[in-house]
């Protein structure tokens, strides 16, 4: 059989072909004569052909039949052999497939060998792709190693044992001896090695931390060295001595440090020095601050120190250098690999293997990365800084208060250069890259927004709303629904004045109305009807907003509902505030029927606009007959919501003029309810109002179908009732219908506000509520105020959290407010809260502060659940929580059964 090609050839002739069948063809042709080869037990040529079936798997091409092969290289006496075998265990082999534990015996043999060059190679694929099975059989031969004084299998032998640690935990006590002396070595791959190592075990075993600590004054002392030490070319990097090395050491220091006073004062001084001294005009220094400012934050640092740590990333901030890459390619950041700079050759095979193999890298890829680093800007530097400030703004606010202008100024960044950069076109090594270039460039803005409401306060208002209101108009669309509930909320805390609230809420109708949540018509509806002087200017100002555009449609709703509430006031022209403007019956009759008419317009603002136009009719004094006419020709419309209000209005006008004027009167100012939640706003009668638990009970009657039992079996039980409804229990007509026909009428929190419902009996026939005639007093009070909160969830990272009040009129209420609150590093979105309770009881849930759960426990979810429980029975409760996170859905039920007693009795 003639010799077979070498791989240079190989790699020459596949670079040849014109088209993919083409190489597919060459591919296909070298495996046969590969695999004919390995029948015929050629081992003169069994190094190479593995070699080139390496290479064929690296370009994607199927190689599972050299596994074997590659096993008897590793049992070869040669080198040359033993190398490409070990690189082929780890390209083909995984500990999945059990081929891999028949080389168990070549590595331990390896482990021992007389030649440090093959005891590293085992050690690396050991390392590598070694099973717990593995690891257990062969740890005492890694323990060896590590105590020889050989510093090329010192390193490679800590890292093992890393690798050991995270497949068999328990196996850590038999490396304890040997890290006693790993410290004092002066090789910088046998510190570095050492570092990752006992960063490992601290992370892993409380017991472990609380020996090592009396390893601080070791670790600043190395630490020190590094810095005060004169030039070394062999560690030097842009200057600085092993920055590889100082961001290992202070990750080490944070874990030890964190929680233990002494050796947080141990290290105080160094972690100055640090700061005081590293150069900022290189990647490289710019890593090491970073992770000092990390370390600073996480122990008990002094306060001096913290505010030294917050001015370097007020710096970070200021940094426009478009070759900023920290967040990429710098040392000890996210996504880098400190531990190949260790040594650890093998542990990228795709890089390393083309240096095995004996080839140069690929030039074109090589080209390519260097134009896509080259193409990341300054938002990576900044992200950074921001995800600290964040986390820091908590407890060191003064602090972060100082560099404000320069966090508002990261909003008005509009470089897209990052968002953009997708077009490059690159080898598919890089896409993982591109991706999170991508998502780092929203992250940013989301930092730099969070960060933003995290700084307002009374003494900044106006001037924070004026940047947040010009970030809001130029963001991208993702970040504008929570841009605007963001504003909401601060404008409700810090408002100066009742007109500068009213305006700024227009403004964000204005400028993202169709991204707004659900209770935001609501909302503003409550705050125009409370502010009575402001009337006659808020119907005047939001008359001229709506003149024809009718693309938000939330603006529209709110403009309606004023309009059909102080038209007289809009025609009359009692404008203070501003100048007034001259406007008759007829043309503020034609906006609201432009509306009904629009197509923009939704069922729910066609029903605001119809409900307008019947106010007005008590208002107006020209324009009745009009009013009629349009009433009766919706009486007829195919939207069988505007036609049920269209008959009802009807009905008024023939059969109960009399009682006309007395049923869409002005609606009197409404108190807000004050509780640790937000108020629920429904609609009855075109008008918005706090929404009333009802007092009876359920009525009897036949069981609800089994479609409705969905959830309740779901919650498991038949002894569960649903939330009581806060909307209308008439059925909507829209498709969020067929919801809550799937669910057995359950209101689910977030869903759209009803649309105004006609009042067609007086107030007075109405069933009575629970909280009726309560409006002059506060609704809930803590009369006991000895009742412990309790934790209803805690799981992967999201808690919730239960705290009690008492109704202060009725005993019989319990209102329950959750907090929310997510741990992890990504933030939790579309995030839904349902709970049952026994039939005994009754329960509402009113809407929750938002619907995304911010990570890093940097700010929590509220809602409030009202439970009347009349026969002070124990209360029981299931939840079921949904969520995004990570990009999957999430879904969990839990029961819960401790409430304190004081909650219930």
């Amino acid at each position: 059989m003639p010799a077979p090609i070498r791989l240079r050839e190989l790699i020459r002739t596949i670079r040849t072909a014109r088209t993919q069948a083409e190489e597919r063809e060459m591919i296909q042709k070298e495996c046969a004569a590969i695999r004919s080869s390995f029948r015929e037990e050629d081992n003169t040529y069994r190094c190479r052909n593995v070699a080139k079936l390496l290479y064929m798997h690296m370009l994607g091409y199927p190689a599972h039949f050299g596994q074997l092969e590659c096993l008897k290289l590793i049992a070869s006496q040669k080198f040359t052999d033993k190398r490409i075998g070990y690189l082929g265990a780890m390209l083909l082999l995984d500990e999945r497939q059990d081929v891999h534990l028949l080389m168990t015996n070549c590595i331990k043999n390896d482990l021992n060998h007389s030649t440090q060059f093959v005891q590293g190679l085992a050690l690396c694929t050991l390392g590598c792709m070694g099973s717990s099975e593995m690891c257990r059989d062969l740890a005492g031969e890694v323990e060896k190693l590590l105590k020889t004084s050989n510093s090329y299998l010192r390193k490679k032998a800590a890292l093992c044992a890393v690798h050991v640690i995270r497949k068999v935990p328990e196996l850590m006590e038999m490396f304890l001896p040997a890290t006693k002396n790993l410290l004092n070595e002066k090789n910088h791959g046998v510190l570095h090695t050492s570092v990752v190592l006992l960063t490992e075990m601290c992370e892993r075993s409380p017991d472990m931390l609380a020996h090592f600590r009396k390893l601080v004054p070791q670790l600043v002392r190395i630490l020190k060295n590094l810095i005060m030490s004169g030039y070394s070319p062999e560690h030097d990097v842009s200057g600085i001595s092993d920055p590889f090395l100082q961001v290992r050491i202070l990750r080490l220091l944070r874990i030890l440090g964190r929680n233990d006073d002494d050796s947080s004062e141990a290290m105080n001084d160094i972690l100055a020095q640090v700061a005081t001294n590293t150069e900022t005009s290189k990647n490289v220094g710019n890593a090491i601050l970073y992770e000092t400012v990390l370390t600073i934050m996480d122990i008990k640092s002094e306060s001096g120190l913290r505010v030294l740590a917050i001015n370097i990333l007020g710096r970070f901030l200021l940094n426009n250098d478009k070759n900023i890459r920290v967040s990429l390619c710098s040392p000890g950041c996210p996504g880098t690999h400190s531990i190949d700079q260790a040594g650890f050759e093998l542990r990228n095979p795709p890089a390393s293997a083309f240096r095995v193999l004996g080839l140069k890298a690929c030039p074109t890829t090589a080209q390519q990365e260097q134009t896509f680093f080259n193409g990341s800007n300054g938002k990576h530097f900044r992200y950074v800084a921001l995800t600290s400030l964040l986390k820091t703004v908590q407890t060191d606010h003064n602090a972060v208060q100082r560099h404000r202008s320069t966090i508002v100024d990261c909003l008005k960044d509009l470089d897209v250069s990052i968002k953009s950069v997708g077009n490059i076109d690159m080898a598919h090594l890089f896409s993982f890259c591109t991706v999170e270039c991508r998502t780092q460039g929203f992250e940013h803005d989301r930092r730099a927004m969070e960060l933003s409401f995290a700084l307002v306060n009374g003494n900044n208002i106006r001037g924070m709303m004026k940047e947040l209101l010009y970030f809001l108009d130029s963001c991208e669309p993702e970040f504008k629904a929570d841009c605007a509930s963001g504003i909401f909320l601060a404008a409700e805390k810090y408002a100066p004045s009742k007109r500068w609230h009213i305006d700024t809420i227009m403004r964000v109708l204005t400028t993202a109305g169709s991204y707004v949540r659900d209770d935001a018509v609501p909302n503003l509806i409550q705050l125009i009807t409370n502010s009575v002087e402001m009337h006659a200017y808020t119907v005047q100002r939001l008359y001229k907003a709506v003149l024809g555009d009718y693309s938000q449609q939330p603006l529209v709703q709110v403009a309606a509902w004023c309009i059909g509430e102080y038209g007289d006031l809009l025609v009359s022209g009692q404008c203070e505030e501003e100048e007034p403007i001259q406007v008759t019956e007829d043309e503020v009759l034609d906006i609201l029927e432009s509306v009904l008419i629009s197509n923009m317009s939704t069922s729910v603002t066609r029903g605001y606009a119809l409900t307008a136009i019947m106010k007005l009719s008590t208002r107006f004094t020209c324009t009745v007959n009009r009013i009629k006419k349009v009433v009766s020709i919706y009486g007829s419309s195919i939207d069988v919501e505007l036609q049920q209000r269209a008959v009802e209005y009807n009905a008024l006008f023939k059969k109960y003029d009399h009682m006309r004027s007395a049923l869409l009167e002005r609606m009197p100012v409404m108190e807000k309810v004050t509780t640790n939640g937000p108020s629920e706003i429904v609609q009855t009668n075109g008008e918005t109002e706090p929404a009333p638990l009802e007092t009876k009970p359920p009525p009897s009657g036949p069981q609800p179908s089994s479609q409705a039992n969905d959830l309740l079996d779901l919650l498991g039980g038949n002894d569960i009732t649903p939330v009581i409804p806060t909307a209308p229990t008439s059925k909507p007509a829209s498709a969020g219908g067929e919801l809550l026909d799937l669910l057995g009428d359950i209101t689910l929190t977030g869903a759209p506000a009803a649309a105004p419902t006609p009042a067609s009996v007086p107030q007075v026939s109405q069933t009575p509520f629970l909280l009726d005639g309560l409006s002059s007093q506060p609704l809930f009070n803590d009369i006991a105020p000895g009742i412990p909160s309790i934790t209803a969830y805690s799981k992967n990272g999201l808690k919730i959290e239960f705290t009690f009040e008492r109704s202060n009129t009725n005993p019989s209420v319990t209102v329950i407010t959750i907090q929310a609150s997510n741990s992890t590093d990504l933030d939790m979105t579309d995030f839904v809260f349902q709970a049952a309770v026994p039939k005994t009881f009754q329960l509402q849930l009113l809407s929750p502060s938002s619907s995304v759960v911010p990570a890093f426990n940097t700010g929590t979810i509220t809602q409030v659940i009202k439970v009347l429980n009349p026969q002070k029975q124990q209360l029981r409760m299931r939840i079921k929580l949904t969520y995004n996170h990570k990009g999957s859905a999430m879904q969990d039920l839990a029961e819960v059964n401790n409430f304190p007693p004081q909650s219930w009795q």
